[in-house]
């Protein structure tokens, strides 16, 4: 029973969003059933909801991802680290550094008070922005603060700045 309205609901909803029709035993990649495996269907229609829901889809950054929204100029990236750590360990090209203990009073500046502190442009709250630190942890602090605040469009690259070097070594 579960299973038959998940089934429907997920056929409407690609319906609505793609404006398609899914067959019952259609086959997704990988050759799986929807009808047949009741984990990939009601996996699919939770994908699917996360574009209604007011959080971000996914908050985790992979450095594949990060490289690319950089060299797009898709994101803002904000290094939430101290600046004695950027000037004795390095930074991630492109970033602006904003302490932690700053992002709150920082995103709620005036756009010429923030350009002038912080050496950028001051994300919207539309923007998508991309918090980092050493490891993942302060960026994470700083993307709920930043949600707090109203942004909508968040994201942290848990990695921080080891995964940057161990990756940015391997290139």
């Amino acid at each position: 029973m579960a299973l038959r309205r998940c089934w429907r609901f997920t056929r409407v909803v690609q319906r609505v969003l793609w404006n398609s029709t899914v067959l019952p035993g259609a086959s997704v990649p990988g050759g799986q059933s929807l009808v047949s495996n009741t984990h990939l269907c009601c996996k699919s229609t939770e994908l699917l909801l996360r574009r209604f829901s007011s959080g971000p889809a996914s908050t985790d950054v992979s450095y594949d991802q990060l490289k690319l929204l950089l060299a797009a100029r898709k994101s803002v990236v904000i290094d939430v680290r101290e600046p004695w750590e950027l000037r004795e360990y390095g930074f991630i090209p492109g970033a602006i550094n904003v302490p932690l203990g700053q992002v709150n009073t920082a995103l709620q500046l005036d756009p010429e008070e923030y350009k002038e502190k912080y050496g950028g442009d001051m994300p919207q709250q539309t923007d998508n922005i991309v918090f980092s630190c050493l490891a993942g942890v302060r960026s994470k602090k700083a993307l709920d603060t930043a949600v707090s605040l109203g942004f909508k469009d968040v994201q942290h690259y848990p990695g921080g700045w080891q995964d940057w070097v161990k990756n940015e070594q391997h290139n």
